[in-house]
């Protein structure tokens, strides 16, 4: 079942992309105690996360600040050297939270999986972002197709701040 509006998160490791290599942290770590712009994405380097999705939140980190936004973090089913180099490679390192889902299990959990294997990609993350307070969901976009990021991108988001 997907996760709704007013839950908490579950308690689950996911791995942080960091210059000193791989971190393993607890939502709880991650998202507990503010607020939060989490943003999944099918995967790294892929053409709509690499050259849409994700360079929308870079260019508005100082905009979602503004509104009060403490942190944002992108999540995919990739290993976390990958994430940190997807990371290195758009300037994103120490700007945006890049996190590791490698085995795509947080994703099941939140009810946000997608079946890609059709597609030679195997499980990933649906494309979604959500305002979460202390772990809280407190919005929740959530593309119909993982080739578009309408919803879900950064200009979205402020709207919904």
């Amino acid at each position: 079942m997907t996760i709704k509006v007013g839950e908490r998160l579950p308690e689950a490791t996911l791995v942080v992309a960091t210059a000193d290599g791989p971190q393993p942290k607890s939502t709880s770590e991650l998202f507990g105690g503010k607020k939060t712009v989490l943003f999944g994405v099918p995967g790294a380097f892929t053409p709509t996360c690499h050259k849409n999705h994700l360079p929308g939140y870079l260019s508005n980190l100082d905009a979602l600040k503004a509104k009060g936004v403490q942190d944002i973090a992108v999540i995919a089913v990739n290993d976390p050297f990958v994430m940190k180099a997807w990371a290195e490679s758009t300037g994103g390192l120490g700007k945006i939270t890049y996190l590791s889902d490698g085995s795509a299990k947080f994703a099941q959990e939140i009810g946000l999986a997608l079946d890609l294997t059709e597609r030679g990609l195997g499980m990933r993350n649906q494309r979604f972002s959500m305002l979460l307070e202390d772990g809280v969901v407190k919005a929740l976009n959530i593309e119909e197709t993982p080739g578009t990021a309408d919803k879900t991108g950064a200009e979205a988001m402020l709207k919904a701040l």
